[in-house]
């Protein structure tokens, strides 16, 4: 059987799932189904076609794309984007990077598929139809007129020597319609949710780009001439990349192309694009209330609760979707789950942070949680992996007082080193060099207490120091 090399394009700022999903920590990374990321479940699913997977991402973000490949127990490259320029280039720079015959699958890494043999077998069907030179799409049975999704209709079916089942050329795509035209599609028939997910061959991807799309390519083939690898990263010419036209690959190819087919998908998907999504995955109680974590609904109906760390109580209520994360909440009727987008813009605008940044920060190392600050002090809460450590730095403004409470570490504090216990303390003063590793074969857990006039984040100097292999280059 023709091997399939899935990519997984790891892109997008779930912006309609704020306060949980923030440009710092997406939706595919969140825990959203089962306590695993939607990452984790489309690494899982695709691990059944090949355990060798390519991620696209953005630079912020390989290391929680490398903890869900670890997770997901794939192995790949993950092919770094110095700014995002949608799924035209992320796809033409992935298929030039590859073997001109190879049969790339390029899935979201933000949906959820819960019927995966489903899926895999699905996949397979278009197989003959893109080793003739098609580009493959994939559309979802609709179970209802929604105009979250756009549409694909299908047209005639595909030649018979290439299998029954291996799809019909796409007649035409359509926008996200309004409720009357996607009533009026679903009662036509013949139209698929567009699931955004296409199977080609890497040489017919870039015949289809040259002739619809060469600008595009252009910037690619400039800004994948010369790789920059680090392990499992490959870093492209950051200038070139970002002088690449942003584009999705429908607009800039597949509305053009004469050779596009379509393979229906029967069976559950979501791309998991607003709350009212999330509380869909959720079974509801009497009431029709949708309940995640620590939530409470008291004469509440068709109420959704996502509590994840403490108590939340709705009394009363109808009709709304309550988010609750450590430093924000969101309140909002389920009508109105397509303008939480519009909250971070306002968010923004008036200069808070929590619109883009959530208070627990993952590093490479493990991750710090800011828990509480003040003029002159800040108090985190350090995760430390283990075999983990951070690079030697030093900083000008502050000192840092650690507690370990979890674990032993090991302090190298001007070129002095001392192992610090559960229950113990160590001070770093002002301008000292020093280094913090995990010891233990446990994960180690510190409270940091920061003193000084200056406590930013860019009062951290990184000196040179070969980092261990948690840190990649990078503290």
């Amino acid at each position: 059987m023709t091997q399939i090399q899935p990519v997984v394009l790891c892109g997008g700022s779930g912006t309609r799932l704020w306060p949980l999903s923030r440009k710092t920590l997406p939706k595919q990374f969140v825990p959203l189904v089962g306590n695993k990321s939607l990452l984790l479940l489309t690494l899982e699913r695709l691990r059944q076609l090949n355990t060798e997977v390519t991620c696209v991402a953005a630079e912020e973000h390989r290391f929680l794309v490398q903890e869900g490949i670890d997770a997901a127990q794939v192995s790949g490259k993950q092919l770094l984007e110095p700014v995002a320029r949608n799924t035209a280039a992320a796809m033409a720079a992935t298929a030039l990077l590859t073997d001109p015959e190879r049969l790339l699958l390029f899935a979201p890494a933000d949906h959820h598929i819960p019927d995966s043999e489903r899926f895999v077998a699905t996949i397979l069907k278009g197989i003959p139809a893109a080793l003739a030179g098609y580009l493959v799409t994939f559309g979802v049975e609709p179970t209802f007129p929604s105009t979250a999704y756009g549409y694909i209709r299908q047209g005639d079916k595909l030649d018979a020597a290439l299998g029954e089942e291996a799809g019909h050329a796409v007649a035409a795509f359509i926008e996200k319609p309004d409720a009357a035209r996607a009533e009026q599609l679903l009662l036509e028939g013949g139209n698929l949710w567009n699931a955004g997910i296409l199977l080609v061959q890497a040489k017919v991807l870039i015949a289809a780009l040259q002739e619809h799309a060469s600008d595009i390519l252009d910037a690619c083939k400039l800004a994948t001439a010369t790789i920059d690898a680090d392990g499992d990263f490959m870093r492209m010419d950051g200038a070139a990349f970002g002088r690449c036209r942003s584009q999705s690959i429908d607009y800039a190819v597949l509305e053009k192309c004469a050779r596009v087919a379509v393979i229906p998908f029967q069976g559950r998907w979501s791309d998991v694009g607003s709350w009212n999504a999330v509380a869909d995955l959720h079974d509801t109680d009497a009431n029709g209330n949708r309940i995640s974590g620590h939530g409470f609904a008291m004469s509440a109906t068709n109420t959704f609760i996502h509590a994840p760390g403490r108590p939340v109580v709705a009394l009363g209520t109808k009709d709304l979707l309550v988010v609750d994360t450590p430093d924000a909440l969101l309140v909002v009727h389920n009508e109105c789950a397509e303008q939480v987008k519009d909250v971070v813009a306002l968010l923004t605008t008036h200069g808070h942070s929590q619109a883009t940044r959530h208070r627990r920060v993952p590093r490479p190392w493990g991750a710090y949680d800011s828990i509480d600050d003040g003029e002159r002090f800040a108090v985190k809460r350090l995760t430390v992996k283990p075999g983990a450590r951070l690079a030697l730095r030093m900083h000008h403004h502050r000192a840092e007082h650690w507690v370990v409470v979890q674990g032993t570490a090991k302090v190298t504090c001007d070129d002095k080193a001392q192992l610090v216990k559960e229950n113990e303390s160590i001070y770093i003063p002002v301008g000292a060099i020093y280094r913090l590793e995990n010891a233990g074969k446990t994960t180690l857990e510190v409270i940091e207490v920061q003193t000084g006039g200056y406590l930013g984040e860019d009062d951290i100097v990184r000196l040179d120091d070969a980092p261990s292999a948690g840190e990649r280059k990078l503290a």
